[in-house]
């Protein structure tokens, strides 16, 4: 499903937006891990804001499952709707081609001249970040935000992130251990499995009022 939109207008652009929380994601479907993931870092790390954005292209693997953009973009408005301290934007869903984090900055840095940003990402992924496009380009416009949680020591990442400038300055937050994933919940959709307390009940509704993931939810 096509995503056409206005141009991107964040409230964050406006002065003194300070310090922005950046998550990324397919989002499909967004879950309560991944929002624990931003309120954590929200208050760990005395964010501002955190911007949600959903990615049109993964650059290094399909969506499986795929509902469409418009769909998962409407699944992370749902998931966040009425708290303050999340906003989500479309700007990689308006982006043709890949969704490379290092692009995404650019455009950002431009909307929001006067925030600092930072890129909120697992452990694992910042133990592998050498494989990054760009990631020298990455860390120029953003501070990596880690989420510290079992599976990768924080010395791993430590060690990954050295030999790049800036990658020294990545600040680390606590990630409770939360058990769910976008795989489980379309898998449990698909067999009529209930999916209540694994994601906001606004996002389950969603789900069921579309026929989302091939199925129903049981309750």
């Amino acid at each position: 499903m096509q995503v056409t939109s206005a141009p991107e207008r964040l409230s964050a652009r406006e002065p003194g937006a300070g310090r922005i929380g950046i998550l990324g994601g397919t989002f499909n479907p967004p879950h309560l891990g991944h929002l624990i993931c931003a309120q954590e870092a929200h208050r760990q790390l005395a964010l501002d804001r955190v911007l949600v954005l959903p990615a049109r292209q993964p650059p290094h693997k399909p969506i499986d499952d795929d509902p469409g953009a418009r769909h998962r973009l409407e699944l992370c408005r749902r998931a966040v709707a009425g708290d303050e301290r999340f906003e989500v934007s479309e700007l990689e869903l308006r982006r043709e081609g890949p969704s490379y984090t290092a692009d995404t900055l650019v455009e950002l840095s431009a909307l929001m001249p006067d925030s600092e940003l930072f890129l909120i990402v697992g452990g694992d992924v910042a133990a592998g970040f050498m494989s990054w496009y760009r990631p020298q380009r990455v860390l120029a416009l953003a501070t990596l935000a880690v989420a510290q949680r079992r599976g990768t020591s924080r010395a791993a990442v430590d060690r990954a992130l050295a030999a790049l400038p800036g990658g020294e300055l990545a600040e680390f937050f606590r990630m409770p251990r939360i058990e769910i994933s976008s795989t489980e919940i379309r898998r449990r959709v698909r067999h009529r499995q209930p999916i209540t307390y694994l994601v906001p009940e606004a996002v389950g509704a969603y789900i069921d009022e579309h026929r989302l993931y091939g199925g129903q939810a049981g309750s």
